[in-house]
């Protein structure tokens, strides 16, 4: 079962509710099922409290992978980190969306609404999807980073 025969978790606060509306009907053009866990329109609120839902959602196993949008996409992902199992990465380019899934097994990918435009969103988010983890050599630094993890955890 690759990522993508789960729904892909969505979710924004306000700086990124523009962004992830613009991705919502991406998905949808290309026929990709995702969860929308909020915000649903441009009120402020704070980004810990949407990304913490899709976030469980993807450790959880509901959803594959999940996208993420604040207004500069660094707050969501700090967010997003603290989440044990989530391995989140704020991009703005195509190549690291692309290899932070090949490399690292992201399971997270997180735009700023406020720095990048809708085009380049479809961009990062086609290149993080698609993509899969090599694992190989690879391997070996995720296990380090789940272990740091586990041991962050159990203090």
């Amino acid at each position: 079962m690759t990522k993508l025969d789960k729904p892909i978790a969505l979710a924004a606060d306000h700086g990124g509710f523009a962004l992830k509306e613009a991705i919502k009907a991406h998905l949808q053009e290309k026929g990709l099922e995702f969860v929308d866990f909020g915000t649903t329109d441009g009120a402020a609120c704070d980004y810990p409290d949407v990304a913490l839902p899709a976030c469980n959602a993807v450790v959880e196993g509901r959803c594959g992978l999940a996208l993420l949008f604040c207004g500069t996409g660094v707050g969501i992902s700090m967010a997003a980190n603290k989440v044990r199992g989530i391995r989140a990465c704020c991009c703005s380019d195509v190549f690291s969306a692309e290899f932070t899934r090949r490399h690292n097994d992201a399971n997270a990918l997180c735009m700023g609404g406020r720095v990048v435009g809708a085009g380049l969103a479809c961009s990062l988010a086609d290149a993080f999807l698609s993509a899969e983890y090599e694992g190989g050599r690879h391997d070996a630094r995720v296990a380090k980073l789940t272990a740091i993890e586990n041991q962050q955890a159990a203090l």
